[in-house]
């Protein structure tokens, strides 16, 4: 049980890093940006960060899908990936203008 939690714990740092590195990221013009832009011209939500949590939360499962265990590993890495999205977001990491 200690072994699950601690690297629930490091896989929530692996996802937490995945989404400071989509924000930083696009900055530097590494990667394209995928800010939704409203009619009016604004800038909404940044959805960078959150896609590579979820690019990296398919390999994780991948990676234990072959090693045959999904089912007793995948609900503690989906723990540590809504874990991680939410403190994300309650931090605000997001960056809200991006230089043109």
């Amino acid at each position: 049980m200690i072994k699950k939690v601690l690297f629930t714990l490091l896989q929530f740092v692996l996802f937490l890093l995945a989404y400071v590195a989509g924000i930083i990221l696009p900055i530097f013009r590494l990667i394209p940006s995928h800010i939704m832009k409203w009619a009016d011209g604004t800038r909404g939500f940044e959805w960078d960060g959150i896609l590579l949590m979820l690019a990296l939360f398919a390999l994780i499962l991948l990676i234990e899908a072959a090693r045959k265990r999904l089912r007793s590993a995948a609900p503690w890495t989906a723990l540590a990936l809504f874990l991680a999205i939410g403190a994300g977001l309650a931090i605000k990491l997001g960056v809200t203008d991006l230089p043109h």
